[in-house]
């Protein structure tokens, strides 16, 4: 699948990628309580998650580091290189001093000790966690930026990916940026599973996950979560874990954003980055005017606690531009 034809105008392409990206950290900082938590600790806590919890909701590190590709791509388009992604790694984050985060997921960390000791990609990629789903949690962008082209939104985010994550990790991102470039021309909910399924192996964990997924998602959270969630492993940040809970809840709200977002919270584990993918899916397919008004209105600028470089960033200014070079007006 290389290319796919959809009926969105100009103005619909904008509105999906205001979605997509308002999407994504409105999932984020929905999921962001909720994450490393079972869905039994989730009910005694807060009964059903309907909305925010937290007092002042932000973002976390997926938000960040979405601004973080969403400005790289924004420079560098289609002509985007590993030495362009492994000179911003340096210039907005190894070179400098980081935030409370201290790089944030454990697939960062690996990667920022690799570049700090003078390590190129991708062997900056060799640490224990290349198959987390750091890149997942920032591939939006370039399903935006290559809106109906999966295939190519598979292809960049593989060379950003390919200074922090190998194998799994960047099957994950690949699947989510192509999902996101299928909904960003109105695919439906089964073509865009098929473009995510379409660019990587159809024997790799990532699109085992994601295939058991989606067949019991008609099922509701609990299944979807028993196909996928590996019992008893103790981290989160699985890539094949995480997309395929991801893909799940969006099919299991047939794209419709506010079930996508919370199912994906609800079920716990990584949920600040399942919300937040499940966020972007259903913000390209729905468009921005599908968040709910106070959710929206709680997305402020990027507080750089992670990476102080894309603090002030907001994910709106990034979705305008990956769409501005398309002349949408």
């Amino acid at each position: 699948m290389t290319g796919l034809t959809g009926v969105t105008g100009m103005t619909g392409l904008r509105e999906r990628a205001r979605g997509a990206l308002l999407g994504l950290a409105v999932g984020d900082a929905l999921g962001a309580p909720a994450e490393n938590m079972k869905p039994s600790e989730i009910r005694r806590r807060w009964g059903r998650i309907t909305g925010y919890v937290a007092e002042h909701p932000s973002g976390t590190d997926d938000t960040e580091y979405a601004i973080f590709s969403g400005l790289l791509l924004a420079r560098h388009g289609s002509a985007l290189t590993v030495a362009h992604v492994e000179t911003a790694w340096h210039e907005w984050i190894a070179d400098l001093d980081e935030g409370p985060f201290r790089g944030a997921g454990f697939s960062e960390r690996g990667t920022l000790e690799n570049l700090r000791r003078g390590l190129a990609a991708p062997i900056s990629a060799q640490h224990r966690h290349a198959w987390s789903d750091g890149l997942a949690m920032r591939a939006a962008p370039f399903g935006v930026f290559a809106a109906g082209q999966p295939a190519e939104a598979a292809r960049l985010v593989a060379i950003d990916g390919s200074v922090s994550h190998d194998g799994e990790g960047i099957y994950g991102g690949q699947a989510v940026a192509a999902g996101v470039a299928a909904a960003m021309v109105g695919a439906a909910v089964d073509s865009v599973v098929a473009a995510a399924l379409s660019v990587i192996p159809m024997d790799c964990w990532t699109s085992r996950s994601l295939r058991r997924a989606v067949a019991v998602a008609h099922r509701g959270e609990r299944a979807v979560r028993s196909a996928v969630v590996i019992g008893g492993y103790p981290w989160t940040d699985l890539a094949p874990e995480a997309v395929g809970l991801a893909f799940g809840a969006y099919a299991a709200a047939s794209g419709e954003f506010p079930g996508a977002v919370l199912t994906a919270v609800n079920m716990g584990r990584d949920a600040d980055t399942t919300a937040a993918v499940a966020g972007a899916l259903a913000g390209a397919s729905c468009g921005v005017s599908a968040i709910p008004l106070p959710w929206a209105a709680a997305i402020a600028p990027a507080r750089g606690s992670c990476l102080p470089s894309m603090r002030g960033h907001h994910v709106l200014d990034i979705a305008e531009l990956l769409v501005s070079d398309r002349g949408v007006s």
